[in-house]
């Protein structure tokens, strides 16, 4: 049989939703590259989802459903699966009511049809879930409080800047697709400058690299404001176009720009050349999402906006502070209702499952997630799935959330996948389409829930009540109900399955003329500060774990590493050699690791791998 191209779209947690051109030989996957037609993936891709055709045929793929018996899986049929979960999702429902039951859904898969899962706990509850993000909710908080909204410039608008920012983010790793367009703006003279405490690929990029303290990004966003307040450098306009403005300036000087450099751990010539930069018009920020989880992520962000709004980067071409596209702006999903009757905090969530009353949380429902490697206090979200009555997981693979499981059903991988997708790292919308035939014990999300609803109906007599109907419909038809709002835009399913195409939605340029959608109609300025950030006596290092080349959050192109590899300045470990065996401990957790040092960082930081597995000993979030 010749080998056959499928165009498809990638659907994993990354900013960049590629245009895929999947190369199919007798039914097998044996290629994955970037479209050239897409006009940001252009023809490219990262490596992990290059490696993704290896991941795809695994032999430790999943197959069939998974039940447990005492301490190991058998496989069983999708009829004795669908009878069991529905079985005693109703028998807790009816004892304990809805709130008894969590479903936690999260980004391993960003397409959209997934929300019919959401529909489904909803008409069966709702159910309690899970409230806040551990990935980019502090600044998403940020954004909205200060803009009333959350978008990005348009990713080409970047031809129109004079300097670009890169403020906590490394896009050699987590956001491949803008470097040409960072390489394109620098040699047309776009100064670059990254901050970042840590040193990564990316400051070969920049022209000039500042590295403050771990936390200290907002000590030196106060920098450069008092600097501009000392020097006259704020943008005409900006006081006016700004609620709390006078309050943010007493702030911004309360320590003078020295001041907030030394808390910062910048030099005062670093300082003004980021104050330099910024005034420089047209310059735009790419607000980067790792500050976002420090102790003071949301103010970060909060100080970061304030500097746009400062420096007139606010409502012109090529500036803009650029932290998410708004991935789902162009879909509708109307048909999500109902509020939930609880919600746990998701950074908070093993500890909260174990401490809920009134009802006890009895079954957690996981759809794309892997919470025990992802979730902060991994220890404490592993302990809360195995102490509930019921846990299903749906998983192409036995991850570690997988493995505290009672019941475990297999659905599709990315070249299976039937669905839409926004993008968080530009504004092309696009659909997934099957490159391959799934395994034939295989199921989607939305067939699982449809299968589910059928078995509930059957259960409960449901009648005028039925679930079924309300979830009834093929992938494509649901696409097609997701669209109405830019269908008469002309972007249909159709469309999408042959090219990708911008949100017609999205603007180019974000608040021209200084008009934000707040109630006064102005940017609302930073006015007080979190409480300092706290040391603890004898843990000496700020701990990093950083996304790598090698995984898609907890998802690893090849084998993944069998010991945590840490590193450090030297003078962090003095009287260790490079490659010593080591143990990382914090306050709630100890892992071995293998010490790499690296004399390019700065002296109070730990850096290691995002997204190792808790039950191989390489999870950060065993430490956090």
């Amino acid at each position: 049989m010749p080998s056959e191209t499928v165009r498809t779209v990638c659907n994993r947690d990354c900013p960049d939703a590629c245009g895929l051109l999947a190369t199919v030989e007798d039914g097998r996957l044996v290629r994955l590259a970037g479209d050239p037609a897409h006009p940001v993936t252009r023809g490219f891709l990262c490596s992990r989802t290059s490696q993704f055709p290896v991941r795809h045929s695994s032999p430790d793929r999943l197959t069939a459903p998974l039940l447990r018996e005492g301490g190991s899986f058998r496989p069983v049929s999708w009829e004795e699966a669908v009878s069991f979960a529905a079985e005693h999702l109703l028998a807790i429902r009816a004892e304990s009511g809805p709130a008894a039951i969590l479903h936690y859904r999260s980004g391993g898969s960003l397409g959209m049809v997934k929300s019919v899962v959401d529909l489904f706990f909803e008409l069966l509850g709702p159910v309690t879930v899970k409230r806040g993000d551990v990935c980019s909710g502090a600044g998403d908080a940020a954004q909205e409080a200060d803009f009333g909204d959350e978008e990005s410039h348009d990713l080409f608008d970047l031809a129109s800047s004079r300097g670009i920012v890169l403020w906590g983010k490394n896009p050699f790793v987590s956001n491949v697709h803008l470097l040409p367009f960072l390489k394109e703006a620098k040699a047309r003279g776009a100064r670059i400058v990254l901050v970042d405490p840590v040193r990564h690929k990316t400051a070969s990029l920049a022209d000039a690299f500042l590295a403050p303290r771990p936390g200290g990004d907002l000590a030196l966003a106060l920098a450069v404001a008092a600097l501009l307040f000392e020097t006259g450098r704020v943008a005409p306009g900006a006081a006016s176009s700004c609620e709390g403005f006078e309050a943010f300036r007493a702030l911004a000087l309360s320590k003078g720009s020295g001041g907030w450099a030394r808390e910062a751990d910048v030099a005062g010539d670093a300082v003004e050349l980021l104050a330099s930069v910024l005034s420089d018009r047209p310059c735009n920020v790419q607000i980067g999402w790792g500050m976002g989880r420090r102790t003071n992520g949301s103010a970060i962000v909060r100080a970061i906006d304030a500097l746009a709004a400062l420096t007139g980067n606010l409502g012109v071409p090529g500036g803009g502070a650029s932290f998410y596209f708004k991935r789902r702006g162009a879909f509708d999903t109307t048909f999500l209702r109902k509020s939930p009757p609880r919600t746990l905090s998701e950074p908070l969530l093993g500890r909260e499952i174990l401490e809920a009353k009134e009802p006890p949380v009895r079954a957690v429902w996981v759809t794309a997630g892997n919470p025990v490697a992802m979730l902060p206090d991994a220890t404490s979200v592993a302990r809360a799935l195995e102490t509930r009555e019921l846990v299903v997981v749906v998983d192409s693979f036995l991850t570690d959330t997988a493995r505290r499981a009672h019941l475990v059903l297999p659905t599709t991988t990315l070249v299976e996948d039937d669905d839409l997708m926004g993008a968080y790292g530009n504004h092309w919308l696009g659909a997934s389409v099957p490159a391959v035939a799934r395994p034939a014990g295989v199921r989607s999300d939305l067939e699982i829930v449809q299968l589910l609803a059928a078995e509930v109906d059957r259960r409960t007599g449901a009648g005028a009540e039925s679930l079924a109907p309300k979830l009834a419909g093929s992938a494509r038809e649901w696409k097609r109900r997701i669209l109405r709002r830019v269908e008469p835009l002309g972007v249909t399913v159709e469309r999408l399955e042959r090219e990708s195409v911008r949100n017609p939605l999205a603007p180019t340029v974000l608040f021209e003329g200084s008009r934000f959608p707040t109630p006064s109609g102005k940017m609302r300025l930073l006015t007080e500060l979190p409480a300092p950030l706290e040391e603890e006596p004898g843990f000496p290092l700020w701990l990093f774990s950083s996304s790598t080349e090698r995984s898609q959050c907890s998802q690893w192109s090849g084998t993944p590493p069998e010991v945590l590899e840490a590193t450090c300045h030297p003078d962090a470990a003095p009287g260790l050699a490079d490659g010593a065996e080591v143990f990382v401990e914090s306050v709630i957790g100890r892992l071995r690791a293998r010490l790499r040092l690296d004399a390019t960082q700065r002296r109070d930081v730990l850096i290691v791998p995002k997204g190792g597995h808790l039950d191989s000993g390489t999870c950060a979030n065993a430490l956090v």
